[in-house]
């Protein structure tokens, strides 16, 4: 089994991008709208998706969060929320401060969504992972509500489904998908490593032409 914790600490969104690339999965990184509400904070764990839609009026005795609050109750621990909302979009805010803390008691480990995120100073002050598609102040009812959960989304760009591999950080978002990420994470804690040679030899004096044909990496 993964240790994303772990694996979090050494990995970063860069070099999957790269190892994805060279792979031939060119289309895993998220759109550079996406934004950390805190810099310092990077996220990695297995999707749990919900697809947003826009609306425009709620029924009497309708509950539009009812299976926003299905997902949330069913979160298992190293999860990340994901919410597509077919972003940038100036409407849904489907993420604040409640949700954020019903995610965290369940052990969910951060959100990801191209939708608008509000309640900003509070989830700061949780300390919990969230990349989102801007800020705002607007409430999801009556403009926007979840219609499919654990289904395929796509999400600043990038398809994911529940139980692929995100990690956010301050570069960005990056999703691996669940069937390759053996391949992904080998190569990328390979290419780590590469790098991290690298660094040593340009700090000792190396020349960058040297360096790159020894160990490939730029």
């Amino acid at each position: 089994m993964l240790d994303f914790k772990e694996l979090s600490a050494v990995l970063y969104s860069a070099v999957l991008s790269d190892v994805m690339d060279d792979l031939g999965m060119m289309s895993q990184a998220m759109k550079p709208f996406i934004r950390p509400l805190d810099d310092g904070l990077v996220v990695m764990g297995r999707a749990r998706t919900g697809l947003f839609a826009e609306t425009y009026s709620v029924k009497e005795g309708d509950n539009p969060y009812l299976l926003e609050i299905a997902l949330i109750d069913d979160l298992k621990p190293g999860e990340i929320v994901v919410m597509g909302c077919d972003g940038p979009s100036e409407r849904i805010a489907p993420w604040g401060e409640l949700l954020t803390t019903a995610s965290r008691a369940r052990g969910a480990v951060g959100c990801v969504t191209d939708g608008l995120v509000r309640d900003v100073r509070h989830i700061r002050q949780l300390g919990f992972p969230v990349f989102h598609g801007g800020i705002g102040p607007l409430d999801s009812k009556g403009r926007a509500r979840m219609i499919e959960i654990d289904t395929p989304i796509d999400c600043a760009g990038v398809r994911v489904r529940s139980g692929d591999i995100v990690l956010g950080d301050v570069d960005g978002v990056v999703v691996v998908p669940a069937e390759r990420a053996d391949e992904v994470i080998e190569r990328a804690l390979a290419k780590v490593r590469s790098e991290n040679n690298t660094r040593d030899e340009l700090r000792n004096g190396k020349l960058l032409r040297e360096v790159y044909e020894k160990y490939g990496v730029l």
